[in-house]
């Protein structure tokens, strides 16, 4: 008897052309041998997340998933900057935003001047020849239930409220991808029905919870922002990127959250329902490359074609890292020792400070076996994975739920090469 598949939700966070690593990450996530055991139910997106989910719903609706890997290297290649005019002005946008952030230079709003407009047509004719997205909420309509869903994020400027266009309320067009994406400062507002709108990254980047109408089994985050920084921000220019990251991860830790709570409600008895389940949420958060770091916020108005290449690259790399981890994962939750200590790499290195189960640095494989045969170390299935330089776990030991911790692992070529357990 076949094993059901995993019904999947990915929200994909906003970040201008930091996007671009969410380009990479879905045409993994989309590959046959991914969707062998997986079904994308659902996706969500803000700004450019919101492209980025809406090209790859558009090929998961017609059932050809294996098209989006080629609609997302249309779109960020268009937007790209090819041209020598379009790579000076690229280099006048990012000199120009650096300056700001140390420089009193006048600000212009998006309503004096033509080019919020131009710069608005532009991304809606970019959006418009890589997908028709009318007719893809038409397909969407027609299809009903059996129609993956996706949501994208915006607010309301004016009454504050927030809103997620929703394909099962035929809501998806490219003008709901303008409104994710009107950056205050460089679109003007985008007028939908009764609403104005601004960029969903002052309302939910992206929306998560709502993903749960979807009945996914995980939520997959692709998260732009980095929760954590090497060191304190001093100069401007660090202060600045540093606002806009936790601006920009604000509202996803609040949903995420909350989701975590309802698990562990779920799991100790605190609540029971019929039509909440617990679902697993798997983070895959963005590496920050050195030329990012350099340019600080100004990086994610970056179109520079290696840039863009580089961080679509990036995407991919760290998304197939996701899965091998996943796979990990699955052995140690079955229990599947044999197997799990396969993934290990000859010299993989082992070691924990947890104050209650010490293990000093080894590279002895029955010194490890013993180690993780005898803590029964189990994933704690009410918390979030993350997934950046090394893929982490919540755990606690099988059979004393107090006996609590984090496990870092990191892989290289599919293979463990270092673990770690801590409290």
């Amino acid at each position: 008897m076949s094993t059901p598949k995993r019904r999947v939700a990915i929200a994909c966070q906003g970040g201008g052309s930091h996007t671009a690593f969410t380009a990479g990450a879905l045409s993994r996530f989309l590959q046959p041998d991914v969707l062998a055991d997986h079904e994308i139910v659902a996706l969500s997106g803000t700004s450019g997340g919101a492209i980025c989910a809406a090209l790859a719903w558009s090929a998961l609706l017609r059932d050809r998933p294996e098209d989006a890997s080629g609609l997302l290297a249309q779109f960020w290649t268009a937007n790209t900057a090819t041209t020598w005019p379009e790579r000076i002005i690229n280099n006048m946008v990012l000199w120009g935003s650096r300056l700001a952030e140390t420089v009193a230079l006048p600000a212009v709003s998006p309503y004096l001047h033509a080019g919020a407009v131009r710069s608005s047509q532009q991304l809606a004719r970019m959006v418009d020849e890589t997908v028709d997205l009318e007719a893809a909420q038409a397909l969407a309509t027609e299809l009903g239930a059996d129609a993956p869903q996706l949501l994208l994020g915006a607010v309301d400027v004016v009454n504050g409220s927030f809103r997620a266009f929703n394909s099962r309320r035929g809501e998806i067009s490219t003008a709901a991808i303008l409104a994710s994406a009107a950056i205050p400062n460089i679109f003007r507002s985008v007028r939908i029905g009764n609403g104005i709108y601004w960029d969903g990254l002052f309302s939910q980047n992206p929306p998560v919870g709502v993903l749960r109408e979807a009945d996914p089994d995980e939520i997959w985050v692709i998260q732009i922002n980095p929760t954590r920084i090497d060191r304190e921000p001093r100069l401007l220019t660090d202060i600045t990127t540093r606002r806009n990251e936790l601006a920009g991860n604000l509202s996803l830790y609040q949903e995420l959250g909350f989701i975590e709570r309802l698990d562990r409600w779920l799991a100790d008895g605190t609540i029971t329902s019929d039509k909440l389940r617990h679902v697993t949420v798997r983070i895959l958060e963005m590496n920050r490359l050195e030329s990012s770091k350099e340019w600080g916020y100004a990086s994610k108005l970056n179109r520079d074609p290696d840039f863009i290449g580089e961080l679509i690259q990036l995407g991919r790399d760290q998304a197939d890292e996701q899965l091998k981890a996943m796979g990990f994962e699955h052995a140690w939750s079955r229990g599947e020792l044999d197997r799990m200590l396969d993934q290990f790499a000859p010299n993989a290195l082992v070691s924990s400070d947890h104050p209650e189960a010490r293990l000093a640095p080894t590279r002895d494989k029955e010194a490890i076996r013993a180690y993780i045969d005898g803590l029964g170390l189990c994933v704690d299935a009410s918390r979030a994975r993350v997934s950046r330089e090394s893929v982490s776990w919540d755990v606690r030991a099988a059979g004393n739920s107090a006996l609590r911790g984090k496990l870092f692992a990191t892989f290289e070529d599919g293979a463990v090469t270092r673990m770690a357990f801590t409290d």
